[in-house]
């Protein structure tokens, strides 16, 4: 790979990552609530990628059963989204970025036990260092404790998914199973506005909510979706990982930049932050280390 391309494939990934931290600014600016929010959300979205993948010649079929798991697994990223931005709502853009940033303590604990397999020291090591860093947020912005729970469940439920979706793009592309989980997401989430009456008032948008929904539906989504699969095939996975945990820290920028102070949090808050964020970054450097020297020992001398 040549040096400009891997310069270019960087700097895509940088503007998908910044892309994704924008998406708690749009959540804060468009003024319905959270459930038919989402719902406009993977409605534009899997539209924009059908139009994609028509453009592009893609083969949309998939196995029956593999159709049913990415049905229900939807229900898990409709979910996911409706808690994140319900936080940011309850709180503000930084406490749900902060809390959701505790993806990778769910997952650290959960995929050992899904997949019945032994718990890093690594791991539990990271996961204490992020729990002291949730303890401290708790305790300095006692304020936005729903927003900072609906963050951790944001976070909960996209650990799930995330372990659902590695197995299952070992067998399927990437973008489809994005595809048939976001129509999954509408689905369920019609059911439940039908049911609840979200369909009578829910869905009444300004016409700034429209342009907002639009550009998280397209540029946020589905363009930032395509783009961040098409580095894969070139950057590392283990690149590709450390850049993505600077979704927080764009989007926490972002809002400093779009609403001030606002924004401001206590001195705790950032402390806390700064323990979570150190611990997701040095998880995957340290682990890279260990695996490094594993093989080192495994590879004989010649």
């Amino acid at each position: 790979m040549s040096f400009s391309s891997r310069n270019r494939n960087l700097l895509i990934l940088h503007g998908t990552v910044l892309v994704w931290g924008f998406t708690g600014i749009l959540g804060s600016l468009i003024s319905i609530p959270s459930v038919p929010l989402v719902w406009y959300r993977v409605l534009i979205a899997f539209i924009t990628l059908y139009v994609y993948f028509k453009a592009t010649k893609t083969s949309l079929s998939l196995p029956r059963e593999a159709l049913i798991k990415l049905f229900l697994t939807g229900a898990l990223v409709g979910g996911h989204w409706i808690l994140f931005f319900q936080s940011i709502k309850s709180s503000t853009i930084s406490v749900g970025l902060v809390c959701l940033s505790s993806l990778t303590l769910f997952t650290a604990i959960l995929e050992p036990l899904i997949g019945r397999k032994k718990i890093s020291g690594l791991e539990i090591l990271t996961g204490v260092f992020i729990i002291c860093g949730i303890v401290m947020i708790f305790k300095f912005e006692s304020q936005y404790t729903l927003g900072i729970t609906l963050g951790l469940g944001s976070a909960f439920l996209a650990s799930l998914f995330s372990i659902i979706n590695s197995r299952q793009v070992q067998k399927h592309p990437a973008s489809l199973i994005s595809f048939y989980e976001m129509i999954g997401a509408f689905i369920w989430l019609s059911i439940y506005m039908f049911a609840t009456g979200g369909f009578d008032s829910g869905l009444k948008l300004v016409a700034s909510d429209f342009i907002y929904l639009m550009l998280l539906g397209t540029v946020c989504t589905s363009l930032a979706y395509v783009a961040g699969v098409s580095v894969m095939r070139e950057l590392s996975a283990f690149r590709v990982a450390l850049i993505t945990n600077l979704e927080p820290v764009y989007g926490i920028v972002l809002a400093f930049i779009f609403f001030g102070s606002r924004e401001h949090m206590t001195l705790g808050f950032y402390a806390g932050a700064t323990m979570i964020m150190g611990a997701i970054f040095l998880y995957p450097y340290l682990r890279n280390k260990i695996e490094k020297r594993r093989l080192e020992k495994t590879i004989p001398l010649v």
